[in-house]
């Protein structure tokens, strides 16, 4: 699990984060350049996610973000939750994208 903060840094070094929330959820607000994956929809689009080593998995809070974690890393894949997800980012006052992508 990492922090909003290591998050921050390691987008800068370029960094991959998947955020597995639902569509709306996503155009409201979400941590800048994700991936979207929504956590319904990763077994079967698996294709998608990229390879990243570790890859950094996003939600609102925690809560789904873990669930794909588990669900991932079952499949070998490096992976970090963040905790307090894209709640903790906006809290922060770090930057977000919102609107179609």
């Amino acid at each position: 699990m990492v922090d909003v903060d290591r998050l921050d840094e390691a987008i800068r070094s370029g960094a991959t984060v998947l955020d597995v929330r639902t569509d709306d959820e996503v155009l409201e607000a979400r941590v800048p350049g994700v991936v979207h994956v929504p956590l319904d929809q990763l077994e079967v689009r698996l294709g998608e996610v990229p390879e990243a080593d570790p890859l950094y998995v996003i939600c609102r809070s925690g809560a789904r973000s873990l669930n794909a974690c588990v669900l991932l890393a079952g499949r070998g894949r490096s992976v970090a939750n963040v905790d307090g997800g894209t709640l903790a980012w906006i809290e922060s006052g770090r930057p977000v994208e919102t609107g179609p992508r």
